[in-house]
């Protein structure tokens, strides 16, 4: 079996824009299925993903197309930039969640659901309560969901930055 020189990035880049459509797709699932409201480092933390996706479908462009390694090369590492500034964000976010330093002043729910029954709209008032930047919605195995972006943050970082150090 024949390899063709940039099947080592494609293999990666396809990971790659898997991976980060599958994290930021938990996250809004966890949003809008479970119901956990995102506070505002919340929503932060998921721009390096919105920013990745489109980057790491181009890099799976670059790579299966053939186009010049190099250019695959470095959208690979620019992916792993992207997954080290999401790091950033989420040891931020943890850390302001175990009260290891001051979060944001600001740090209230940005989106909240809209009734469309008047009716209900006490109620639901009452049901809604907008996340704290400092609190944890939820802790799985001792992480928050801070916690285990920063765990996927980094491992996708890594992957990114091995599949851009590979030679054509």
């Amino acid at each position: 079996m024949t390899t063709t020189r940039s099947s080592p990035h494609l293999k990666t880049a396809v990971f790659l824009l898997l991976a980060m459509i599958v994290t930021v797709g938990s996250a809004l699932g966890f949003q809008y299925i479970g119901g956990y409201l995102p506070c505002k480092l919340c929503l932060e933390q998921r721009f390096p993903y919105y920013a990745g996706i489109p980057l790491m479908a181009l890099a799976v462009l670059a790579a299966a197309f053939r186009w010049p390694a190099a250019l695959t090369r470095m959208l690979l590492a620019l992916g792993g930039i992207l997954m080290l500034i999401g790091l950033g964000l989420a040891v931020f976010h943890s850390g302001v969640e175990w009260k290891f330093w001051p979060g944001p002043t600001d740090c209230t729910a940005v989106s909240m659901s809209i009734t469309t029954n008047a009716g209900n709209l006490l109620n639901d008032m009452n049901a809604t309560h907008p996340p704290a930047c400092d609190t944890a919605a939820l802790r799985v195995l001792g992480l928050s969901f801070a916690g285990w972006n920063a765990i996927a943050s980094l491992i996708l970082a890594l992957i990114a930055f091995r599949g851009a150090k590979k030679a054509a």
